[in-house]
């Protein structure tokens, strides 16, 4: 199961974040699926496929060259960590301010549980402020 569990998290980086595969979304995240730590209000995760595209629209628009890395990762049970690092050039206006072009690298670590071969929860944890001051917004 965890060697199963660590290849859907592989190809939910590789076809969700590097490909821009919004479509993908619903291949691997579940309809009751819940993603903590990307949304602005901590108390209100982003739920579900149609909560999650909203999320990767506005993000992949910011940097449409998005490269996630998987550094590192452990599983066990139904759950897998990932130590990931992300770079990319801002070159959208979708985070709320026009796109400045700045190359941002910035790392995170995200741990999901996997039921029935899809993502039911994730737990989210990247470095938005180092990538906020290399936008020269902090």
């Amino acid at each position: 199961m965890s060697e199963n569990n660590k290849a859907l998290l592989k190809r939910w980086f590789e076809e969700v974040w590097n490909k821009g595969r919004a479509d993908a979304v619903e291949e691997m995240f579940a309809a009751d699926g819940i993603a903590h730590g990307l949304s602005d209000d901590a108390g209100n995760p982003l739920r579900g496929p149609e909560g999650f595209k909203e999320f990767h629209t506005k993000f992949r628009t910011a940097f449409p060259d998005m490269r996630v890395t998987i550094e590192d990762m452990i599983a066990e049970g139904d759950k897998v960590a990932a130590r990931c690092s992300v770079r990319g050039r801002h070159s959208g206006d979708s985070l709320g301010f026009a796109a400045t072009y700045a190359r941002v690298e910035f790392s995170g670590i995200t741990i999901i549980r996997v039921k029935d071969g899809k993502i039911v929860e994730g737990w989210n944890n990247f470095d938005f402020m180092k990538m906020n001051r290399q936008l020269g917004v902090l």
